[in-house]
């Protein structure tokens, strides 16, 4: 069995983090495994919205605790935030139901049905999980699986902020139906913070892929999480392509390479990725992990993440071609709408940021005016765009900036006519982690209005995220319809995101099982919003790329259900993306990309 540095004398609570796609999930799942096979008792938890512990192990598992039966040992649980945000709520407007009118009930149960509710719901599981002695006490190992990385940032900075804003007062906070009752957990929250910065008892596992942006994104976690006290860090490089023959090393397991320009140029790349990480990194415990020919689902394939593997030489290539159309003829359709909104939404890593680029700069490319704008938190357009293009506005709907400018504009209005006192106490209101949602909302509101003139390209954050911000959108919807009335139109930001003809609103995934799974939920989740997914785009397909490798046709083979399921019984309109052997970073390469064809050598660029 392969020595691994980060599971090596494993504390009581390990965190799995990193940015989205770079496999968290079946990281944790592997070491859950492996933990619980050597004899101890493990919780395996999953705080991501949009989990997916479930469909790696093929058992449904939700927000009870559920043996995993083929696992002696083993547990697992789903922190569900729309369960846990209903139970919350419940406890907040059962007592009242049946002493109030009806009317007072349904403005509770509207003030608590937006985004601030659920992290609070599911914040509080997470912090028994933490404080619990009867937690600690069942559990050799509790395992964290955690959301995509800015998600996961929140909720590990929420102890702090949660109890620096009990500490300081709540004032006449803006959510006042999910604030109730935070005084009485003061205790819990300040146990919770004791807990994240004792390396006795919690050690943090940084995974990250060999590329560039998942390894500065891995560098930017480690220095924000030491910040606020999780020093005890390890990285786990996950993917890695092989050298040549198989050895003892995870850094070269796999099969002898074959003279495939595509397998070689990635494998260049992730070496010079690897030579050139961030200086913070070098110096954690770092484990490598290979890349496998199989899919992370399944029993066996969680217990061979972790070990070598030799692929056997294939007898043939791939006999089917991968089935879609290429990205341009959905930049064809979209221009010929002249403007409107498009939503790229999809599991964290699956290239989001990158596709939105590519669609916007072909559009700037053709004369037509175009704002890019980004609401992930982790999302770095710049390090993508690598310059500027005429026709083209790029932004960021940075939360830090969105709470300062709401802050200034209600202390400018609302503070205006208060008194000192009064001003302080509205300070101090604006102060609650609440006030994130409200600000955020508000400038997704405002871009999306944009929409009316131009085209405006949207890189959302990952899943859980953007479901959250869309929940936003509903309660603001419903409330403003209800108090509006008869005979009195207006248009909501959800009526846009339910008009085709106003908003496209484009799935992104990998021709693999998990991604292509979260995305037909969050398919079946907009549609029970009203809003329609206009299309979908398969991206880095090792199919569509005709490799020759025996790993990389090995996965090429596994990827073509999965493209048949999509183009058959998921998407109304199709494209596939290739793998690539340059990454498409700058404008050239992402026109290259959008067009269809292999981006030039960063060389000759």
């Amino acid at each position: 069995m392969t020595t691994l540095r980060f599971l090596d004398d494993a504390p009581r609570f390990l965190f799995f983090t990193g940015k989205g796609g770079v496999g968290k999930t079946s990281i944790a799942c592997a070491s859950a495994v492996r933990l619980a096979e050597s004899g101890a008792s493990v919780l395996l938890v999953s705080t991501d919205p949009a989990s997916n512990v479930g469909q790696v192990f093929g058992v449904t598992i939700g927000n009870t605790v559920t043996p995993i039966a083929a696992v002696p040992g083993l547990s697992a649980l789903e922190i569900d935030p729309e369960q846990a945000a209903e139970q919350y709520r419940e406890r907040i407007v059962g007592p009242v139901r049946g002493l109030l009118p009806p009317a007072e009930v349904a403005s509770i149960e509207e003030q608590l049905s937006g985004a601030c509710t659920t992290e609070i719901a599911s914040f509080n599981e997470f912090t028994d999980l933490l404080t619990d002695a009867a937690w600690t006490a069942a559990y050799d190992h509790i395992l964290f699986d955690t959301a995509p990385t800015g998600h996961t940032i929140r909720l590990l900075q929420l102890p702090g902020s949660w109890t620096d804003f009990l500490t300081e007062g709540t004032g006449d906070a803006s959510c006042l139906g999910p604030l109730s009752g935070l005084e009485k957990q003061r205790a819990v929250y300040a146990d919770a913070v004791a807990a994240l910065a004792d390396p006795a008892r919690t050690r943090l596992v940084l995974v990250a892929r060999a590329q560039g942006g998942a390894l500065r994104e891995a560098a930017r976690t480690q220095a924000e999480l030491a910040a606020i006290g999780m020093k005890r860090q390890h990285l786990v490089v996950n993917g890695i392509l092989p050298a040549g023959p198989a050895t003892n090393s995870d850094a070269d397991a796999g099969t002898p390479a074959e003279a495939d320009p595509l397998f070689d140029a990635i494998r260049a790349r992730e070496q010079q990725a690897l030579a050139a990480m961030p200086a913070g990194l070098r110096t954690a415990p770092t484990d490598y992990v290979g890349l496998k020919s199989t899919n992370m689902v399944g029993l066996a394939a969680l217990r061979s993440l972790l070990e070598p593997e030799v692929v056997p030489m294939p007898g043939t290539g791939i006999a089917t071609v991968a089935p879609g159309a290429p990205l341009s003829a959905l930049v064809d359709e979209i221009e010929a709408g002249g403007h409107g909104l498009v939503m790229l939404m999809g599991k964290g890593g699956v290239g989001k940021t990158t596709l939105a680029a590519a669609i916007a700069v072909s559009l700037a490319e053709r004369g037509l005016p175009v704002h890019l704008t980004t609401t992930d938190p982790a999302a770095h357009l710049d390090d993508t765009l690598a310059g500027g293009l005429a026709n083209l506005t790029v932004s960021r709907i940075d939360p830090a900036v969105e709470i300062a400018n709401y802050t200034e504009r209600v202390m400018r209005t609302k503070g205006a006519h208060l008194d000192a006192q009064g001003q302080a106490m509205l300070r101090e209101d604006l102060r609650s982690p609440c006030t994130e949602e409200i600000a955020v909302f508000q400038a997704f509101s405002r871009v999306s209005r944009e929409a009316k003139g131009t085209f405006v390209v949207m890189d959302t954050a990952p899943t859980g995220h953007t479901l959250l911000l869309l929940d936003a959108t509903g309660s603001y919807h419903r409330e403003v319809t209800r108090q509006l009335g008869d005979g009195i139109r207006l248009t909501t930001p959800m009526m846009r995101l339910q008009d085709p003809e106003q908003t496209k609103v484009i799935l992104v995934t990998l021709a693999e099982t998990t991604p292509v799974l979260e995305a037909a939920e969050l398919q079946a989740d907009l549609e029970r919003a009203g809003i329609t997914p206009w299309a979908w785009i398969v991206n880095n397909s090792i199919a569509a790329a005709a490799p020759t490798n025996p790993l990389l046709l090995a996965r090429a083979r596994n990827e073509l259900p999965e493209l048949e399921h999509v183009h058959e019984k998921r998407a109304p309109r199709l494209a596939v993306v290739p793998l690539l052997a340059e990454e498409p970073v700058g404008i050239p390469a992402l026109l290259a990309l959008a067009a269809g064809r292999q981006p030039a050598p960063a060389s000759v660029r």
